[in-house]
C-alpha cells in the first residue's frame, strides 16, 4: 500500500484523552511504532497510522482530508463545527465512553443566582464562544461573550467577566476560584469523529473493520458473562432476574435431563445482591467472568 492508502487517525499528543485512546486502540488489535519526532505512529499490524497533534487541530485536519478520523472531545468537535459551517460536515461516528466532562456556566459563589435569565446584560468569559453563543440564543438571553484562550476561571476575580462558561470535571477548580456551577451547556466525552461521507476505497474497508472492533470492545467493556445451573422448573424465575443483555443460552447437562447450564451476557457489573437473589430463585454453581473480546 502507498502511504495515503493507509487509514490515518488524529489524536491528542498529550493530555487527558491520550492514554485512554491508545488503550482503546490497543484493545481493538492495533499496535504502533512511534517516529523519532513523536508526532507520527506507524501501524505495525494493520494499515492504520496515528497523527499526534493538539486536540484543537483535530477537527480541521479531518475537514481538510489530512486525516480520515479523529479521537477528540465532543466540546472541541462541536465548537469547530459551529465556526466552520456546513461545509465541514463532520460527524460523531462513535461515542467512546471516556474523557467525560461538561461545559457549564459558573458564577461567583456570592451571586444570588436562580435562573439563566439573570445572565442577561452580563459578561461571560469562555474558550467556547460558539457553543456559549448558541446556548444563549436558545435561552433567549442577550449577554456579552468574552473570548479567552485560557485561565477562564479567574476572569470574574480579575473583573473581566461576571460569569464563566468552562469545562468542568470534578468541580474542584471552580471551588478553588470561589465559583459555583449553575447550568450545563454541553455534556461531553471523547468521540470518534470523521467526515459524514466516509471514503469508499481501502480506507473505507478499514474503517468498517475498525467500527466493528470498536463496537465489540465497547459492548464488553463493562459486560460480564454469567454462568449457572438451574433445574427446568426454576428457569423462568431465574431468567426474570438476569441483568439486562441478550437472550441467555441454555445447554443441557449430560446425564441430567432436568438440569440446564445457562450462560448470559450481562450489560454491566453483577452485584452480590443480584447473585443472591438469582440463587434464591433456584440457581447454583454460579460464576461471573470478565469478557475480553466480542465480535458481532
Amino acid at each position: 500500500m502507498s502511504t495515503r492508502d493507509r487509514l490515518r487517525i488524529a489524536m491528542q499528543k498529550s493530555g487527558r484523552l491520550t492514554e485512554p485512546a491508545l488503550e482503546l486502540l490497543n484493545r481493538c488489535g492495533l499496535s504502533f511504532r512511534q517516529s523519532r519526532d513523536k508526532l507520527f505512529c506507524f501501524g505495525e499490524g494493520e494499515p492504520v497510522d496515528l497523527l499526534l497533534v493538539r486536540d484543537d487541530d483535530i477537527p480541521g485536519l479531518i475537514a481538510q482530508g489530512v486525516c480520515d478520523l479523529g479521537i477528540v472531545g465532543r466540546n472541541v468537535l462541536s465548537e469547530f463545527s459551529l465556526g466552520a459551517g456546513p461545509e465541514a460536515d463532520l460527524a460523531e461516528w462513535r461515542q467512546l465512553g471516556f474523557g467525560r466532562c461538561r461545559l457549564s456556566i459558573a458564577v461567583p459563589q456570592e451571586m444570588a443566582y436562580e435562573q439563566p435569565a439573570q445572565l442577561a446584560g452580563r459578561r461571560i468569559a469562555t474558550s467556547y464562544p460558539g457553543l456559549l453563543g448558541q446556548w444563549l440564543r436558545t435561552q433567549g438571553i442577550d449577554a456579552g461573550v468574552v473570548t479567552l484562550a485560557g485561565s477562564v476561571e479567574i476572569a470574574p476575580r480579575l473583573g473581566t467577566a461576571d460569569a464563566i462558561c468552562d469545562l468542568v470535571q470534578s468541580g474542584g477548580t471552580l471551588v478553588a476560584n470561589q465559583l459555583r456551577e449553575t447550568d450545563i451547556v454541553l455534556e461531553s466525552e471523547a468521540v470518534l469523529a470523521g467526515p459524514r461521507n466516509l471514503p469508499s476505497d481501502e480506507r473505507g474497508d478499514m474503517i468498517d473493520l475498525l467500527f466493528k472492533r470498536l463496537d465489540g470492545v465497547m459492548q464488553v467493556r463493562e459486560s460480564r458473562l454469567l454462568l449457572l445451573q438451574a433445574s427446568r422448573g426454576a428457569l423462568d424465575a431465574v431468567t426474570r432476574l438476569l441483568p439486562g443483555g441478550p437472550q441467555p443460552t441454555l445447554l443441557p447437562v449430560a446425564g441430567q435431563p432436568d438440569q440446564f447450564m445457562l450462560q448470559a451476557l450481562c450489560a454491566g457489573e453483577v452485584s452480590w445482591r443480584q447473585l443472591e437473589e438469582i440463587k434464591k430463585a433456584g440457581a447454583r454453581e454460579m460464576f461471573v467472568l470478565p469478557v475480553e473480546k466480542m465480535l458481532a
